[in-house]
């Protein structure tokens, strides 16, 4: 039996238009005019935490030590 899914995800652009230059200057216009603000972001700075140390994976055989 097929299911419908319902689920709440952004709608789909469907129009070049939003891309458009004075398009994106009208949205940056209404976000800051409704008090939204601009964060700049220095060079070089991300925001990936890192949560664990450097993984090294070893790819092919593995060598048997001789004993």
């Amino acid at each position: 039996m097929a299911t419908s899914k319902s689920s709440k995800s952004k709608p789909a652009l469907t129009q070049a238009e939003d891309f458009t230059s004075n398009s994106i200057e009208e949205q940056t216009a209404r976000f800051l005019a409704s008090g939204g603000k601009i964060q700049q972001i220095p060079l070089g700075v991300s925001g990936q935490v890192a949560t664990s140390g450097p993984r090294h994976i070893t790819l092919g055989k593995r060598h048997l030590q001789a004993q």
